[in-house]
């Protein structure tokens, strides 16, 4: 094996090892936030369970966009799944970019917490939503005369906290308002526009959520209203975790200290508090353009010499 290849990957490593020992206090701290988030996709999952046994097969809708849009059809509808599946990978692989490269911005357990926290709220209200209101679902398995639109009564609770799984999870009726493919993917969209560097990226992003969203009506999967509910209630639902892009925050604190201010630091600010100049760690240039030391050997203050 070369010899840079061996550096660079001795140099990979060391990063992992102490991007790892950064992150394994901040996830002990934030555990509680990350389980639960974790648990109640499975809660969701069951209430989307128990919106298949409610399911009604009827005459579809009237909606607009199953008018304009083109039906995929049954052989196509693998594609909106790939765009979905390609979002949901990405963007897994870009949480923990920190651990390889040298661009960190956020702290990979903090970014997690919050993203679950969304997750939750936009599911809570979807939950509501369709166990309250129940529409014919347009997919093709859900439709009128199919075998799959209805399912018996349970015959035990097993038959409902099983959820039928992976079957029982990817082919549901019952769960329509609104799109729970659209929450997870206007969630990591939000989350890398704010924590993101590329512009194009970014751009990027939002042109994906609209060729998924007309790809999930185009295959019938949710009426137009699902995934327009979807783009108002995740909004709001992020709207409460709006807070300040960690930029310039230092990579790997020197030692136990300075990890915990940091820490510390790094939580105000996605907390949303802010700070004055006096206590921020980055140089700031006086108006005679001379630096004045505060007294921390990492804060610089700006001051006013009075021209």
């Amino acid at each position: 094996m070369p010899t840079y290849i061996t550096r660079e990957v001795s140099k990979i490593w060391r990063r992992i090892v102490l991007e790892v020992s950064v992150e394994i206090p901040i996830l002990i701290e934030k555990w509680p936030y990350i389980l639960f988030g974790v648990i109640f996709q499975y809660i969701h999952g069951v209430g989307a369970r128990l919106a298949y046994y409610l399911h009604r097969p009827g005459p579809l809708l009237h909606d607009l966009g199953f008018e304009l849009l083109p039906e995929l059809g049954l052989e196509n509808a693998y594609i909106s799944e790939t765009v979905f599946a390609s979002v949901f990978v990405s963007f897994f692989l870009w949480t923990f970019h920190p651990f390889v490269f040298y661009s960190k911005r956020f702290y990979t357990a903090v970014l997690w917490s919050r993203v679950l926290v969304v997750l939750v709220i936009s599911q809570m209200l979807r939950v509501v939503s369709f166990m309250a209101t129940q529409l014919p679902g347009p997919n093709y398995h859900c439709r009128e005369g199919q075998p799959t639109a209805t399912l018996p009564p349970p015959r035990s609770i097993q038959e409902v906290l099983l959820l039928n799984f992976p079957h029982g999870v990817l082919y549901g009726c019952g769960d329509l308002i609104f799109s729970s493919h659209m929450i997870f993917a206007l969630t990591f969209c939000h989350t890398y526009c704010k924590y993101g560097t590329k512009i194009w990226m970014k751009r990027l992003a939002w042109l994906v959520m609209v060729v998924l969203s007309l790809l999930i009506i185009a295959s019938r999967k949710h009426y137009t209203v699902d995934v327009v509910v979807a783009w108002s209630a995740q909004s709001l639902a992020y709207a409460k975790e709006r807070v300040p892009t960690l930029v310039g925050q230092p990579l790997l604190p020197m030692n136990n200290r300075a990890a915990k201010d940091s820490r510390a630091k790094d939580e105000k600010l996605m907390n949303g508090n802010s700070e004055n100049h006096s206590s921020d760690w980055r140089q700031w240039m006086p108006l005679n353009g001379k630096p004045l030391d505060n007294g921390s050997p990492t804060a610089m203050q700006v001051v006013d010499n009075g021209s």
